[in-house]
């Protein structure tokens, strides 16, 4: 294992951000797996920092391929971190709004200049997402349908869904959008928890990039059997909204199999705590979203289910 800063930036008012990768193997660049984004990703910090441990055990069994680099960023907006703010503590923008890049550009640019210059090139790229809104879900794979990549290879991750969504406008400057462009074939991987460590769901998320690496011949690991992963468009989800704002209080879990009407959750009143609100399910389906916040406003995307 070499660790090794790819990025440094200096601050007049902090110590310097340097964003540090820890690379594996040597040869050309088969994977590429980065992590906390935004200074609320604890949990997909928390499963890099796994994924460096179990990367230093198989290659010290000598389980990395020959010919194969794998380099793990587990975070990369730790600034943020530290004051507990999820977007860039200057300005509040978001690193993951502005690849490739620019490095004569605004501060966030230039980071995610510095960090896409150390990231293309790579065979397959894995980022640990998280969700814009407060929340849980349910462990898979997301790629976006750029044109540049085989959605069946999401098999590999032995999860039990892998969605495919086409880009929107403001996918345009993701670094996962950015990877495929730059011919590097990328997922999304979800691990239930963004800003507490929920530790059997990044075992699981571990597992999965450790099963995927397995099945492409980047490393040999043992890893429990995973799922035969259903692939489907996110097309075959469907949202569901409050319709009040309130205290919410879910009545399901996530991975759970619903029926249309079925009670999802309700909202009350937070000065009088009469039920102003049941949310229901439109829709027939396993539920792989779930808000989890004591207060929503309303209009809010409260669950996510696959038909």
């Amino acid at each position: 294992m070499k660790k090794k800063i790819l990025f440094s930036l200096r601050s007049p008012y902090r110590e310097q951000l340097d964003v540090v990768g820890f690379r594996f193997g040597h040869g050309r660049k088969a994977l590429a797996v980065v992590g906390a984004m935004r200074g609320n990703e604890v949990q997909q910090m928390y499963v890099c920092s796994q994924m460096v441990q179990e990367l230093k055990k198989l290659e010290a069994r000598d389980r990395i391929a020959e010919d194969c680099e794998i380099l793990v960023v587990p975070c990369v907006n730790y600034y943020s971190m530290n004051i507990g703010k999820r977007f860039w503590a200057m300005d509040n923008t978001d690193i993951n709004r502005m690849f490739p890049g620019y490095d004569q550009g605004e501060t966030t640019q230039r980071i995610a200049d510095g960090v896409f210059s150390s990231l293309q090139g790579y065979e397959y790229g894995i980022q640990l997402a998280s969700f814009y809104q407060p929340g849980i879900f349910l462990p898979h794979v997301k790629m976006m349908d750029t044109g540049f990549t085989d959605p069946a290879i999401m098999k590999d991750f032995g999860l039990e869904f892998g969605i495919i969504r086409k880009p929107r406008p403001y996918d345009t400057t993701t670094l996962n959008y950015n990877w495929q462009i730059w011919e590097t074939k990328a997922f999304s991987v979800y691990a239930n928890a963004t800003d507490e460590i929920d530790e059997r769901a990044a075992e699981e998320a571990v597992n999965a990039i450790l099963r995927f690496m397995d099945n492409r011949g980047i490393v040999k690991a043992k890893t429990p059997p995973g799922y035969i992963t259903a692939i489907l468009n996110e097309s075959e989800t469907g949202q569901v909204r409050s319709d009040h704002a309130g205290i919410f209080f879910s009545r399901t879990e996530i991975g759970k199999r619903v029926g249309r009407g079925d009670v999802l959750g309700i909202i009350t009143d937070p000065f009088d705590g009469e039920l102003v609100s049941e949310i229901r399910s439109p829709v027939s389906g396993t539920v792989y979203f779930a808000y989890h916040s004591p207060l929503i406003n309303a209009k809010t995307v409260c669950f996510k289910i696959i038909k």
